[in-house]
């Protein structure tokens, strides 16, 4: 029998190396939930963790500042204003202080975290989004928009809010005839793909309500499946076959007749769960339960998907927490880490670029999605779409001052009611140079102008920046109102489509 040596890919990530972090710097005595729902159970930020916890008569999750370890007490303080169990958590990505829960009591809330953690426990959220029938147990915030959330529920409706307003802009009811399993936005936030229990995969404008693309039978297994949009347009899959083994493929969106790729990996039964890095286009999969995490790195070179590694260990993981490029040390060449969930303790793991310099290594590193927001929720509403605002990592990162990170306000409001006398809201700070000029002439031609009353001053410069300012805020809240009722005016017109597919018998 004979080898013939093949050539060896060129990589610089061929040798990335896993390692866990020592015990001292573990989380210990955190009772992680055991809900049945197959969610990552842990949401990781370069500020916090959260962790879903177990909790009697409701549901809570448990936050506490990145860089702490050692033991958590029973008294630490939780987020706890569900009546039933939380079975999702995601950061958002443009605030690191603002938290997203869902639950099985059908509702979605948003809390803003303070700085250093939590001193007492948090019952009460800063908005509550009302939408779904049934338990909501898939969250998903816009990449590039600041204040768009996704949420999926167990009613086979996907829902977008503009969660600056409370207000429900876009609800798909009719996409999906069973259980949605996984929903992922595109780099730019056009669109959306989602698995279902159908075992189909589709890819979505959620601004128009239509089905794209659909591809039937993506795995042939009966079990949960998962899919991500990579930052090239091409998707990922993973999901189980005829022969229950697990599985991971990559489709191209322009033709979904055939996969890229297909890989097999085992015979195990727990759900793959694939973590994208789009900046080193690297996919990790954590299976639940397992006691490996398999990388891959993803290229446009056949076979497109390459196995790199697995990290193993000894004890099986409840879930997982991957924390973005923004909070990883560069320091130490780490692309990547995961925070593991064990029965009562939560690890970190490091994934890391063996290299003998120490200087910043660009190659490992190029520039990566920020948390300053491309859009405002209004623009993107509209119709809008921007790629994300990137950052350069050299020397670490911090975050800049914003005028974005406004707190949510608790009771949603179209309108500001004080306007030009406290702080703008988060939906409107933005000035309106960052919006369209058509959008403001025409909002000028339907608002009188008003007559400012200003104290007088030594000169005239502050009296007219003032009324600048005040006009100013409220054409932007004007825009933003029209946008708004564009958005119900479509939801209107669907309604009254399905009422009449209803009327005549079709439904």
């Amino acid at each position: 029998m004979s080898f013939r040596r093949g050539v060896v890919r060129q990589s610089k990530f061929r040798h990335v190396f896993a390692q866990a972090w020592k015990a001292e710097h573990c989380i210990d005595d955190v009772r992680v939930s055991r809900v049945t729902w197959d969610t990552q159970l842990c949401a990781v930020n370069p500020k916090f963790i959260a962790v879903i916890v177990e909790a009697g008569g409701g549901g809570s999750f448990l936050v506490v500042p990145i860089n702490k370890s050692g033991r958590i007490d029973q008294s630490c303080p939780t987020v706890c204003g569900h009546a039933a169990p939380v079975l999702d958590i995601q950061w958002s990505p443009h605030d690191d202080n603002i938290i997203a829960s869902a639950s099985e009591d059908c509702t979605v809330k948003l809390w803003q975290i303070p700085d250093g953690g939590l001193t007492s426990p948090m019952t009460e959220p800063i908005v509550t989004l009302e939408g779904h029938s049934k338990r909501v147990g898939i969250l998903a915030w816009h990449p590039t928009a600041f204040n768009i959330l996704l949420t999926a529920g167990c009613d086979n409706v996907v829902c977008v809010w503009n969660v600056g307003t409370g207000e429900l802009v876009y609800q798909l009811g009719d996409a999906h005839p069973d259980l949605i399993y996984s929903v992922s936005w595109n780099k730019d936030g056009s669109a959306v793909c989602t698995v279902c229990k159908d075992k189909a995969l589709r890819v979505i404008d959620p601004r128009r309500g239509t089905v794209l693309k659909v591809k039937e039978k993506v795995h042939d297994g009966t079990r949960p499946m998962r899919a991500v949009f990579l930052s090239d347009g091409k998707i990922l899959t993973t999901g189980f076959s005829r022969m229950s083994e697990r599985q991971m493929a990559l489709w191209d969106t322009k033709d979904l007749s055939e996969p890229m790729a297909v890989q097999e990996m085992d015979t195990s039964n727990g759900v793959l769960l694939p973590f994208y890095d789009p900046d080193t286009n690297m996919v990790y999969l954590c299976g639940k339960g397992d006691c490996t995490i398999r990388y891959f790195e993803v290229t446009d070179e056949s076979p497109y998907v390459h196995f790199l590694s697995l990290y193993s260990s000894k004890e099986p993981q409840r879930g997982a927490g991957f924390l973005s490029k923004r909070g990883v040390d560069v320091n130490k060449c780490e692309i990547a880490r995961f925070y593991k969930l064990h029965e009562r303790k939560v690890e970190p793991i490091s994934m890391t670029v063996p290299r003998k310099s120490d200087l910043f290594q660009g190659d490992l590193y190029p520039d990566t999605a920020g948390s300053e927001p491309a859009l405002l929720a209004d623009e993107w509403i509209a119709g809008q779409d921007a790629q994300p605002l990137l950052v350069s990592l050299s020397g670490g990162y911090s975050a800049p001052p914003s005028k974005h990170r406004d707190p949510l306000r608790g009771k949603p409001k179209l309108v500001s009611q004080d306007s030009g006398t406290g702080a703008p809201s988060a939906a409107n700070a933005a000035a309106p140079a960052s919006t369209s000029t058509i959008a403001a002439k025409e909002t000028e031609e339907e608002v009188p102008q008003p007559r400012v009353a200003t104290r007088e001053t030594d000169g005239n410069t502050d009296r007219t920046k003032r009324e600048d300012d005040v006009l100013n805020e409220i054409l932007a809240e004007m825009k933003a109102l029209r946008a708004v009722v564009l958005a119900q005016s479509q939801r209107i017109e669907l309604l009254e489509r399905q009422l009449a597919r209803i009327e005549d018998g079709d439904v």
